[in-house]
This record gives C-alpha cells, structure tokens and sequence, in this order.
C-alpha cells in the first residue's frame, strides 16, 4: 500500500465512515440503543481531543481536565433550573465560564512543571468538585435534573436522538479540524517546540508562557462544550463529572488511541467505551458453559480484565492504537 492507502488511514476513513452512518444502521437494525451509546462516545471523544491538545501536543499533563466537563455541564443545568432554556444563552456561558476557569488554573500551574503542574490542576479541579457538591440550590451530592433541553431555533431540535447525534459528531470533526490546523500552524508549532525544549524557544525569542495559556484555555473551552452536550444528552449532571477518576478516564482514551494524534483520541474512546459495554457480556457467555452463576458474577468486575488490556496496549503498542496501525501498515509495505 502506497500514497493514503494505508491501513491507518483506511481504517481511519473506515471509522469516521461508521459513525456517521450509525443512525441509517440504527434505523435499519431497529437498535436504537446503539445512538445513546455512541452519542456519549462522540461527546467523550470531543472530551478527549481536548486533552490531546495539551498533553499529546503540548506536553501538559494536566489531571484535572474533567473539570471543564462538570462546568459545562453545570452552566447549562444550572440555568435551566432558573428557567433559561435558550441554548444561545446556555452554551456561550458554558464556553465561557470553562474558558475562564483554564485561564485561572493555566496562569498558575504552568508556571511550574512536572509533578507540581499535574498536582496543581488535579487540587483545582477538586475544588470545583467539592464546591459544586456543597451547592444545596443545585442538587448537591444528589446532582441536578434537566427537565428541558438546550432551545435553538427551528428545525433544531435537541430532543430528537438522530439529530442531537449529528450536532455532537458535526462538533466533533469540528474539533478535530480546528486543532488539527492549530498545530500545524506557527502556534502550534511554538506549542510542540515547548514540549520538546521550552528554554530553547524561549531563548530564541518565543513568549512560550503565553503561547502554552493560550493552548490550555483552549482545551478547558472545548472540553466545556462537551460538557455542555453531555448534559443535554443525560438530562443530568452531578458532581461526578467533575471527579479525579473522569480526569483518568480521559488521559486513558488519549493514551489508548495515541498521544498526539488528530484521530488517535477517537479511536481511544471508541474502544475504551465499546469495552466497558462488550466486555461484562462476552465475561457472561464465555464463562458461563464452564462455571455458571459464577460467570454471571464475574461479568460486574469486567476491570480485571480492563486493565491488564490497557497495560498491554501501552507496553506493546507505543503509540496507541493509531500508533499500532501505522507500524502494521508499515509491515505491509515491507
């Protein structure tokens, strides 16, 4: 295989394929839980390709990304609880509210590094948590319903499962696109000569500090978008959203599809979340012939298996999945 046949980018072409033909399948198939899942896959990966700006581009390895997620989430509850349903006032204040918070978090953390920068975004991100929690108005530890989702004018209609899907893919290759020409520009070139040797390009001349915020708000206001979708799409937001183990949620889908990579983040929440849905079945109709009731117990603790999976994904795969199909492609070729 030669040129753009290759099997990553055919597999690529294959995957981008599937999820915007899912709803024709679901139609034909009459599954119609199959676009409730991969709504939340698409909004999750949105989620991830924004942590891949900063940590497979820029080098940040923030572990409190889930918190643009529970602040976007929130913006829009929040104000459909005092009775503001328009999504042209809900999800600007879900943007901008995400965007101020990154600015916050960046100005501090990124002037330090290493472990003190991963430590200093995971202790703002709590704080949110535990102060969303102590908001009695708002739910509390209990999280709040969403009676009504965001308004838009006609024929938008976030109600309809089809259509909702195809707003949240649509931001999605948005997404991707837009920091795909980031990092191919002269920013994100500066971004990816910081990660690689931040006192270099500051000695020739580059405000990497500024250049590295500018990046973080950047990721912490897509992030609030998909938290702004997610809670359209559950009708419901919590604390939880915003929890230390979402943030590891998120770095794992960027790790597992590739650091670094436009697609790579898709490709890792695509997998992680077909697994935690697949992997309690196939437990069940394996095991069962063999071990019976047993195997039904067995299936609730599928992150047995979870894990050694991950482990091997990243000691034999550097790269990720999207890594994995290069080397195979690469084989091929050979």
């Amino acid at each position: 295989m030669t040129g753009a046949f290759t099997v990553r980018n055919i597999v690529t072409v294959a995957l981008l394929a599937a999820l915007v033909l899912l709803p024709v399948y679901v139609e034909l198939g009459g599954n119609r839980f199959l676009i409730t899942l991969f709504t939340r896959i698409v909004i999750l990966a949105l989620a991830a390709v924004s942590l891949n700006l900063i940590i497979g581009y820029g080098g940040m390895m923030s572990f409190g990304h889930a918190a643009y997620l529970g602040i976007g989430g929130y913006a829009v509850g929040m104000l459909a609880h005092e009775g503001i349903f328009s999504g042209f006032v809900q999800w600007p204040v879900a943007l901008a509210a995400s965007a101020l918070f990154a600015l916050g978090i960046g100005a501090l953390s990124l002037r330090t590094r290493g472990v003190y920068f991963i430590m200093i975004t995971l202790a703002f991100a709590q704080m949110a948590y535990y102060v969303v929690a102590g908001l009695a108005r708002y739910g509390g530890d209990d999280g709040l319903t969403i009676y009504k989702r965001s308004q838009f004018v006609a024929p938008l209609d976030l109600s309809n499962k089809v259509q909702f899907y195809y707003i949240c893919l649509a931001l999605l290759f948005g997404s991707m696109y837009l920091i795909w020409r980031l990092v191919n520009s002269r920013f994100g070139m500066v971004i990816q000569g910081a990660r690689s040797n931040d006192t270099r390009m500051r000695a020739i001349g580059f405000p990497t500090y500024r250049y590295k915020l500018v990046c973080f708000v950047i990721a912490g206001t897509l992030c609030g978008l998909a938290g702004a979708l997610l809670a359209n799409h559950t009708d419901f937001v919590s604390p939880g959203l915003m929890y230390w183990t979402r943030s590891g949620d998120l770095i794992i889908m960027v790790v597992l599809g590739g650091m670094g990579s436009a697609v790579g983040p898709v490709f890792g929440a695509v997998a992680l979340l077909v697994f935690e849905e697949a992997l309690p079945f196939v437990i069940k109709l394996l095991g069962t012939p063999f071990f019976g009731d047993a195997a039904t117990r067995a299936s609730e603790y599928w992150q047995i298996i979870m894990g050694p999976l991950l482990l091997l994904v990243v000691l034999f795969a550097r790269g990720g999945i999207d890594g994995l199909l290069a080397k195979v492609g690469a084989k091929v070729r050979a």
